[in-house]
C-alpha cells in the first residue's frame, strides 16, 4: 500500500509540473487541480486523466493546420468582399479589432432572423433543409435520438437519398446519449458522417478528450442559408421537459454574406474530423460558396474560438465590447463562472457609469455549476450589477452594448467556454436589429425576477456552502 501511495504522488506531482511548465496553465487551473490531486488522490488522477489533460502535441498540429485553411480561405474572401465598410468610428473600431485578433472578415448586407424559442426555429429549419437543392453542411453539440432528433434525421437521410450532400459533424461528449446506429442511418443514406474528438476504442467513457468539446452549433444549406446560436436538437431545448421549461434560448437564422463564415467554420472542423484537406478554390468550384445577392443590411463577423490557440478569441471580443460600452450593457447566460480579468472588466464598466444587467436562468439545470454562478452574481451585485432571474431555464448567450454591437452565439459566460470548448458567435452592427433585440429583450425582463443581497442572504447555509465549496474550482467546471 505504502508503494501504491508512493507511486501515485510520484504521478500527481508529475502532473502538477506538466501543468505548470508545459502546457503553463493558468494559476488559478493548477491551484484547483492541486486541491483535487492532494485530498483526493486516486479520484483526483483519474478525474485528471479524462477531464484535465491537455491536447496531444499531434492534435495541436493538426488543430494548428486548420488556421492555415482559414488563412487561404480568408485571401479568396477578401478578393469577393473588399471594401470600404459602411460602419461608425466606433464600429468599425470594434470590427477591426475582431478581424486583426480572430482574423474575422466583416460580412455586410446580411438579412437576420432571430429565434428565441426551439419549436420556432426548428420549423423553420425543417422548412430550408426541404427546400435544399445542393448541400446540407450541420454542425451541433448535442443531437439526441428522440422526438425532434429523430424528426430532422428522417429529412437528413431521405435529402441524402435524392443525390444532395449531406455532411454532419456531431460531438462525442454532447452525443453521449445518442446510439451510434442512429448516426450510421445517414451514412447508409449516402451521408457523411464524422464525430468530433471519437472515444478510444469506440467505447464512450475511455475519452482523454473529453474536456475539449465542440460546442458549435451550425447549419448551412445550400451555401445560402445558415443557422447559428444556442439551440441544440433535443427535445429539452424545445422546452418539451418540464423540468426546464420555458427553454428561454436565441438562434439566429442569416441569409447573405456572412454564411460564408459558417461554412469556413463547418469545413475546417469537418476537414479536422476526416484528416484532410480541400482548398477554397475547390470548394467554390463544388458551389459551396455561390455568389450572393444583397439580402439586408445587417454588418456581421463570425468569430471561431477554441483550446488549439492561447488566446481566447470570444473571450476578447466580449471584452474588447465592454470597454466601449457607454450607457448599458446586457448579458444573457446559463453559466456565469468568468475569470478574474472578465469580472474587472465588468466591475470597471459599472464604475464608470456603464448599466450593468446580467440575465440568468431562475431554474438550472447542472447544480453544482449553478451554486458557482450564484456567488458571481452575488459579487457583482455587490459591486452595483443588475441581477435578473428568468421564470424558466434561459440558455440563451447573447451580449449587448449601447446601440454599438450584439453577440449572439454558442460561448457562454464562463471559463469552459472561453478557453476549453470550440465556439462560435455572431457579431452583429445595425442600429435597427439592436434595436428589435432591446424589444426582446425588455420582454425577457418582464418576465424575470431581480434579485438583491437580500435573496442571497436568505439563502440556506447548505446553499451558501456550495457557492462558496463550488467556486473554488471555478476554472474547472
Amino acid at each position: 500500500m505504502d508503494y501504491i501511495a508512493l507511486t501515485i504522488l510520484i504521478i500527481n506531482i508529475v502532473l502538477i509540473g506538466t501543468m505548470m511548465f508545459i502546457e503553463r496553465r493558468k494559476p488559478e487551473v493548477i491551484i484547483s487541480w492541486l486541491v483535487i490531486l492532494t485530498f483526493v488522490p486516486i479520484l483526483g488522477f483519474l478525474f485528471y486523466i479524462i477531464f484535465g489533460s491537455g491536447l496531444s502535441l499531434k492534435t495541436r498540429r493538426m488543430l494548428k493546420r486548420k488556421i492555415r485553411y482559414e488563412d487561404t480561405y480568408e485571401s479568396f474572401v477578401w478578393k469577393e468582399l473588399l471594401r470600404l465598410p459602411e460602419l461608425s468610428e466606433e464600429e468599425r473600431e470594434l470590427a477591426l479589432f475582431n478581424e486583426r485578433n480572430a482574423k474575422s472578415l466583416p460580412y455586410f448586407d446580411n438579412d437576420i432572423q432571430v429565434f428565441t424559442f426551439g419549436r420556432e426555429k426548428i420549423e423553420a429549419l425543417k422548412k430550408d433543409l426541404l427546400n435544399a437543392k445542393h448541400s446540407i453542411n450541420m454542425e451541433y453539440y448535442i443531437f439526441d435520438d428522440e422526438g425532434v432528433g429523430k424528426e430532422i434525421m428522417q429529412i437528413l437521410c431521405d435529402k441524402a437519398r435524392e443525390g444532395i450532400k449531406v455532411k454532419l459533424i456531431f460531438d462525442s461528449v454532447g452525443c453521449i446519449r445518442a446510439p451510434r446506429r442512429f448516426f450510421k442511418k445517414l451514412k447508409k443514406a449516402g451521408g457523411e458522417v464524422a464525430e468530433f474528438f471519437p472515444p478510444l476504442f469506440g467505447i464512450r467513457l475511455i475519452n482523454f478528450k473529453m474536456n475539449y468539446r465542440n460546442h458549435r452549433k451550425i447549419v448551412v444549406i445550400d451555401g445560402r442559408i445558415g443557422y447559428v446560436g444556442g439551440i441544440n436538437i433535443r427535445d429539452d431545448h424545445m422546452g418539451l421537459k418540464k423540468k426546464l421549461s420555458p427553454w428561454r434560448d436565441t438562434h439566429l437564422r442569416i441569409e447573405g454574406n456572412a454564411v460564408y463564415g459558417l461554412q469556413n467554420a463547418f469545413f475546417n472542423d469537418f476537414f479536422f474530423c476526416k484528416r484532410k484537406h480541400i482548398s477554397s478554390t475547390e470548394l467554390v468550384a463544388l458551389g459551396y460558396f455561390p455568389k450572393m445577392q444583397k439580402c439586408g443590411n445587417v454588418t456581421t463577423q463570425i468569430v471561431c474560438s477554441g483550446p488549439e490557440s492561447k488566446i481566447h478569441y470570444i473571450k476578447e471580443s466580449y471584452m474588447k465590447m465592454i470597454s466601449m460600452a457607454k450607457s448599458k450593457i446586457i448579458l444573457q447566460t446559463p453559466y456565469l463562472v468568468p475569470d478574474d480579468v472578465f469580472m474587472a472588466a465588468l466591475k470597471q464598466a459599472i464604475k464608470s457609469g456603464v448599466k450593468v444587467i446580467i440575465m440568468l436562468p431562475r431554474k438550472p439545470d447542472k447544480r453544482f455549476v449553478y451554486l458557482a454562478t450564484l456567488s458571481f452574481a452575488r459579487e457583482l451585485v455587490e459591486g452595483g450589477a443588475e441581477i435578473y432571474l428568468y421564470n424558466g431555464f434561459l440558455h440563451s448567450k447573447l451580449l449587448i452594448v449601447d446601440d454599438l454591437c450584439v453577440s449572439v452565439g454558442t460561448c457562454n459566460a464562463d471559463n469552459r467556454s472561453f478557453a476549453l470548448n470550440f465556439e462560435i458567435n455572431a457579431f452583429m452592427y445595425n442600429k435597427n436589429f439592436i434595436k428589435m433585440c432591446y424589444d426582446i429583450l425588455n420582454e425577457d425582463l418582464n418576465n424575470s425576477m431581480q434579485i438583491d443581497l437580500t435573496y442571497f442572504k436568505q439563502k440556506p447555509f447548505t446553499s451558501k456552502l456550495g457557492q462558496t465549496f463550488f467556486r473554488m474550482f471555478a476554472p474547472l467546471l
